[in-house]
């Protein structure tokens, strides 16, 4: 895979609403991203960030709006068309996602026996292949439930890999994992971007993660993106909200909340 030949960005969001109910999820929103970066995205829940990520591989369709792929619109396309498309995308899901009944070399074989010709020859050397980047080459035998949390996600990572995307989409991909295995994943999206030169979108609420991984890191709060910027830029920002929010500090109005309920108050 090659660098992009222009500025045009190779996803892009414009004008994008979607609500479920009377809640609105993603309001007006819109976000461009760049070949081969690193877009790291928080916020706190329910602000849409996972919400983003289902636009983006198509399965969310905005209310309003436009979805875009290397300048074609996808967000009107047909599911037949869309899997084309889906297949130059790499989906970590944030509890991995993995088949119990299958075992790592299953799993990761799932997409390229679902979307490719491939023998399974060619297929068991895929395998390996995937899983001597993520470190883990020789479990192919083993199940999910012989394996520990940061191995799981590493298989996921395998998995998502498969078929060479060209963009990769991870949510919450250290979620759950001790500070030491939740830095091999780290380790591994930097390894992809450098070794597959993919264009990553993260949704994390990790800071420890968001700024050894991001290029650039965008805030979302209800809907809408209130910060963007390069790591540097969070670490020295001075926004009341933004400062909160990184370095992990309630919000006064939920200090207030929980003040009244221990006096025995309703808020």
């Amino acid at each position: 895979m090659g660098q992009a030949t222009n500025n045009r960005p190779i996803i892009e969001l414009q004008d994008v609403c979607k609500s479920f109910g009377p809640l609105r999820v993603l309001d007006e929103f819109c976000l461009a991203l760049q070949q081969g970066k690193t877009t790291v995205v928080i916020g706190e829940s329910g602000t849409g960030k996972s919400v983003l990520l289902k636009h983006i591989v198509g399965i969310l369709r905005p209310d309003r709006g436009r979805v875009f792929y290397r300048g074609d619109r996808i967000d009107q396309q047909s599911e037949q068309a869309l899997v084309s498309i889906r297949r130059r995308m790499g989906f970590l899901f944030q509890m991995g996602a993995l088949f119990d009944s299958m075992t790592v070399a299953e799993n990761i074989a799932f997409p390229l026996a679902e979307h490719t010709g491939k023998s399974p020859t060619e297929m068991d050397a895929i395998v390996a292949e995937k899983l001597r980047m993520v470190g883990l080459d020789g479990l192919q035998d083993r199940r999910p439930g012989q394996l520990s949390g940061g191995q799981k996600k590493r298989v996921a990572l395998a998995r998502a890999i498969a078929l060479d995307p060209e963009v990769v989409l991870y949510d919450e991909p250290t979620t759950g994992l001790d500070p030491v295995r939740a830095d091999v994943i780290n380790e591994m999206i930097l390894k992809l971007k450098r070794e597959l030169l993919v264009t990553s979108i993260v949704v994390t609420h990790d800071m420890t993660s968001a700024y050894k991984v991001a290029d650039r890191i965008v805030m979302l709060h209800k809907g809408k993106i209130i910060a963007d910027g390069a790591p540097d830029w969070f670490k020295s920002c001075d926004d009341p909200q933004v400062r909160r929010f990184v370095d992990g500090h309630a919000n006064p109005e939920d200090l207030e909340a929980l003040d009244l309920q221990q006096n025995g108050k309703n808020p």
